[in-house]
């Protein structure tokens, strides 16, 4: 069974960009536009890995990785924050990884994802 990853981002580009790259490695990808959508896809789906953007409407990545890490079902799944450089330091206690949209995501993704015990396995591998 292939493992799900939820992708949570305002963007649409970036959104869609990160979930084809899951997908190509053998992910079933759940995406959200912000914090709020996150929590309400949630509810049906348990990922084994986020990605999230920091800035966001309603809920930010920050809030989000707290109520993620505040709850039993969800405080143990790996973190990547996509984040922008030129947005500063952020709070990213929560994060296990984080890439910046400033340099080529993809390269990013794959380290991080090397990073992540039961993710190597992944790479490379074509979506079912």
């Amino acid at each position: 069974m292939a493992k799900v990853a939820l992708v949570v981002d305002d963007s649409m580009l970036i959104r869609y960009s990160i979930c084809r790259f899951l997908e190509d490695r053998g992910f079933a990808v759940e995406a959200a536009s912000d914090g709020s959508e996150a929590l309400e896809v949630l509810n049906r789906v348990q990922p084994d890995l986020i990605v999230t953007d920091m800035k966001m409407p309603k809920l930010s990545g920050g809030e989000l990785m707290a109520a993620l890490k505040g709850k039993p079902q969800t405080a143990s799944v790996p973190i990547i924050v996509i984040t922008s450089k030129a947005n500063g330091p952020c709070d990213l206690k929560f994060a296990d990884f984080t890439i910046f949209k400033d340099i080529d995501i993809e390269t990013q993704l794959d380290k991080a994802l090397d990073g992540i015990p039961g993710m190597t396995h992944m790479r490379g591998q074509a979506a079912n």
